[in-house]
């Protein structure tokens, strides 16, 4: 939505608004995504950079971009021009790019997994976002504005299914308390911590997101039988991916 808002109030409000989730992608397929292909100079598939052309690229999770994409993202930056995959010609472009990442891209920085270079690029103008939690005044123009999307209809069943899965027991009838409600809505209601929640909040967040992560994985891989295909699709993830997430995960 913050991404969302700064193309709306900007001049590219009129132009394309193109959005790419580098967790979602395979790193096989990421400059895919992001470059096109070309075959003979002839046969091209367009990119996530071209469709953007004169607009803006919003890439989340950026920090999941593999280390080579870095490299040609920085390039492009800096040039304003790509190359599409198997082509040689080069393609101009005209497109903003801002990116977002729940991870620390300075510890990251310091471990080799992301280039400096890359991040004082796109830290330009940081903006941090904070939770709900420490912004509630906002949930009733959230809801206003989901209301308003197509999708808010299969967000609601998303949300019902979550609750099945998460729910204790076979008792579909006992009463939803907050942790089971998605954290725009839990956090807003009176709740009694239970053991669960202490263990997450002793945690840092680090900590805290890859055992949420790994809970959800593990019951929606049970309402699934097992079937890693069946749960990536439901998900909105690769297979593939999504067997490194388990492995990174220890599930």
């Amino acid at each position: 939505l913050a991404a969302r808002s700064i193309h709306t109030l900007s001049a590219r409000k009129g132009a394309p608004f193109v959005t790419l989730s580098a967790a979602n992608i395979t790193p096989e397929r990421m400059e895919v995504e992001l470059f096109g292909t070309e075959s003979n100079g002839v046969e091209r598939k367009v990119g996530a950079l071209e469709e953007a052309h004169r607009g803006i690229l919003y890439i989340d999770e950026v920090a999941d971009m593999p280390r080579e994409t870095q490299n040609k993202i920085l390039r492009v930056l800096v040039e304003q021009q790509f190359e599409r995959v198997g082509g040689t010609k080069r393609v101009k472009v005209d497109v903003r790019i801002i990116s977002s990442t729940s991870q620390n891209l300075e510890a990251m920085i310091a471990d080799g997994r992301f280039r400096e270079d890359l991040y004082h690029r796109l830290a330009v103008v940081p903006v941090m976002v904070p939770g709900l939690a420490e912004r509630r005044e906002d949930i009733p123009y959230l809801v206003d504005n989901f209301m308003k999307q197509i999708g808010n209809v299969r967000q609601l069943r998303n949300n019902v299914e979550r609750l099945m899965i998460l729910a204790r027991g076979d008792d579909i009838d006992a009463p939803i308390t907050a942790d089971l409600l998605p954290a725009e809505i839990g956090d807003v209601m009176p709740r009694t911590p239970n053991q669960s929640d202490q263990h997450i909040m002793a945690l840092p967040l680090r900590e805290a997101r890859e055992q949420f992560e790994k809970d959800y994985l593990i019951a929606q891989i049970n309402r699934f039988g097992g079937n890693i295909s069946k749960t990536a699709e439901f998900i909105g993830m690769e297979r593939s991916a999504l067997h490194r997430k388990l492995k990174s995960l220890g599930v």
